[in-house]
């Protein structure tokens, strides 16, 4: 008879993701790993794979429930140019009010193991294509309506986002001043008019 699990996947992954998000790939050890998921070894190797595959695993969550929430945002937004202030703003907010000074676990991961791992290289590119593509196409919107000149490169401008906000990341965990940062913003929305 099959052993029935006694957790929940989407939970234990939710706290590995959490976990690696704090400390890091190379600072989490499988002890770590089973103190702070609270599932046996056996059952992680069975349900998970090794802490590289788990990884993996919660650096594509972390970037589904960005990607996700990136959209449902602008989705939101009755004008583009006012979307874009509104990310930006939120997102230096959330950036320099983080008191656990986690970061971004892209960013953090992109900076440990890069393209090391061909693996993570391929969910951090994944990542980096659909948060662009999330932006060009609310940049796209804005030019059907008028709001963006037709003129305006507006695949550049959705890569310079994406830069932006990664190096937002890095920046804001020692730059605490939000005006600071927010000055960055006016530079954007200039190439916008």
């Amino acid at each position: 008879m099959p052993r029935v699990k006694l957790f929940n996947e989407d939970e234990v992954l939710h706290k590995a993701m959490d976990l690696f998000w704090e400390k890091g790939y190379f600072d989490t050890s499988v002890g770590d790993m089973v103190d702070r998921l609270g599932i046996n070894r056996g059952s992680m190797y069975t349900t998970f794979g090794n802490k590289k595959s788990m990884f993996d695993q919660s650096l594509s969550l972390y970037c589904k429930i960005n990607e996700d929430a990136t959209l449902k945002f602008l989705e939101s937004q009755k004008s583009v140019k006012e979307g874009i202030k509104n990310v930006f703003e939120r997102f230096i907010d959330t950036s320099v009010n983080d008191i656990n000074h986690k970061g971004c676990l892209v960013v953090n991961t992109t900076t440990e193991i890069g393209s090391s791992d061909k693996d993570v290289e391929k969910i951090l590119l994944k990542h980096k294509k659909k948060i662009e593509d999330i932006f060009y196409q609310f940049l796209l919107k804005g030019q059907e309506s008028g709001e963006i000149s037709m003129e305006k490169d507006i695949k550049a401008i959705s890569f310079l986002i994406y830069t932006l906000f990664n190096g937002i990341r890095v920046v804001s965990k020692l730059e605490k001043n939000s005006q600071n940062l927010l000055a960055t913003l006016n530079t954007v929305l200039s190439l916008l008019d």
